[in-house]
């Protein structure tokens, strides 16, 4: 585990891909002129220039993915630099892979994966504080308890053993320098590391007996902090997520929201019928919050049970006739995939016809799987087909839980989710998949939520 020392290095100026380097001068001679000589080995520049190539969101959820699985320390920007490259490096190594500090599909899709189980387990989410309208970061299931006053905002664990303080007070022209060393002087503080910007600073120590990580700045007479309180026998669990807090902290937004997109008001997903009188599965997070639910074609939809844990759901349609359900049985396991599935009407015109999109699974056996590239929008709970032609499992999109500023876009995820998971849910809610085709496309159909 990294000390709170190396986490908070993130907010240290950012290495540039150059440096200047000068020759000592000798007495009676004349000064060489100055040479600028790169510090990217070829291998790290072949890395970096990769890095480059990516869109904004996706180094952005790069950056978010290495923090959250504990080798990148950095702000997350979207910037690219050697810290990243090596940040790439490192978790290769750790996964016994070559340090390219380029990751192909099976690795970046892993990397996904791995840290959306780490921002579920601590249940991650942006929230906006109620009186400063201030973004920040919560691991909602470390912190379940919220209260409000004048002053601000206060989440805390049931037994006390986490807290996290959004404070909020009027000051005479502060500056960060006077902030810092006002905190300083808090009861019990004994501050260990101070970074201080122009236009935020950073401290971290002890408070009597617990560990502190503390971020302010401000606006004219407006001072806003962040405060992290956390027992020392909890820093295993707790200092992960400071650095994922610290990043998403925003004091005074002004863009939209950084974390997944709100759900929009008409969604578009893909469901797969696995019975002759009307069951349709489908992705749970496409169907939630639904006022209603149609299938293209067929009418409404009642969305009958779901499962949380790998986000599926069950719909049923009432009087369809001439339904092709899919064949469910497992095929052996393969990295290949065909996704069968409709992409939202945008991505086609406004039509519904169905298409296959190429995919690679990170790992192959039960539970969820990684899956890359992500499918289109519109894909989102399409069955999964391997090179023999039979199911391998229902592709799902994830929104991905970016850490970062509040101005950025995040990317999407995906994972395949096993046939024999589908096949347990389906049977643990009574439906008898009774499906004999192998033809996946006449098994598709076009689900469409309204929301509010």
């Amino acid at each position: 585990m990294r000390s709170m020392l190396a986490a908070t290095l993130m907010f240290a100026a950012a290495t540039g891909a150059n440096a200047q380097m000068t020759t000592p001068q000798i007495p009676g001679t004349k000064p060489k002129p100055v040479q600028t000589v790169p510090i990217r080995p070829p291998a790290l520049q072949t890395a970096a220039a990769t890095a480059d190539a990516m869109a904004q969101a996706e180094r952005l959820s790069l950056q978010s993915d290495l923090a959250w699985v504990g080798q990148y320390n950095g702000a997350i920007t979207g910037d690219v630099s050697a810290r990243l490259v090596e940040a790439i490096k490192e978790y290769q190594k750790a996964k016994g892979g070559k340090p390219t500090g380029v990751l192909n599909p099976q690795e970046r899709a892993a990397l996904a994966e791995t840290a959306r189980r780490k921002q579920d387990s601590v249940g991650w989410k942006i929230v906006t504080e109620m009186t400063s309208g201030a973004r920040l970061g919560i691991p909602s299931k470390l912190v379940p308890q919220q209260a409000t006053d004048a002053n601000g905002s206060k989440w805390t664990s049931p037994t006390g053993t986490v807290e996290v303080l959004l404070s909020r007070r009027k000051e005479a022209n502060p500056t960060t320098a006077k902030l810092a060393e006002a905190e300083k002087k808090g009861p019990g503080r004994k501050v260990d590391y101070t970074v201080v910007k122009p236009d935020f600073f950073v401290l971290s120590g002890l408070q009597g007996l617990k560990k502190f990580y503390l971020r302010g700045t401000s606006r004219g007479d407006e001072v806003r902090i962040m405060t992290i309180l956390y027992d020392q026998a909890t820093e295993n669990t707790v200092e992960p997520v400071v650095i994922a807090m610290s990043s998403a902290f925003n004091a005074f937004p002004s863009g939209p929201q950084a974390g997944p997109p709100p759900r929009k008001t008409v969604e578009y997903g893909t469901g797969i019928v696995v019975s002759d009188d009307g069951a349709i599965l489908t992705d749970r997070l496409v169907t939630d919050s639904c006022l209603a639910i149609t299938i293209a074609g067929y009418g409404s939809a009642d969305r009958l049970a779901e499962d949380r844990e790998h986000d599926l759901a069950l719909l049923h349609i009432y009087g369809a006739r001439g339904l092709k359900p899919l064949n469910l049985a497992a095929g052996a396991a393969k990295t290949a995939v065909d996704v069968i599935g409709i992409a939202d009407p945008q991505s086609q015109g406004g039509a519904a016809g169905v298409s296959s999109l190429k995919a690679t699974l990170a790992s192959v056996g039960g539970g969820d799987s990684p899956l890359s590239p992500p499918p289109s929008v519109g894909f989102s709970g399409s069955p999964a087909i391997d090179g023999d032609g039979k199911f391998a499992g229902i592709a799902l999109l994830k929104p991905a839980m970016v850490a970062g500023p509040a101005t950025s876009v995040p990317g999407s995820q995906a994972v395949m989710v096993s046939a024999e998971t589908v096949r347990d849910f389906l049977k643990a809610n009574g439906v008898a998949a009774n499906g004999t085709s192998t033809d996946a496309k006449a098994a598709v159909v076009r689900v469409i939520c309204v929301r509010k």
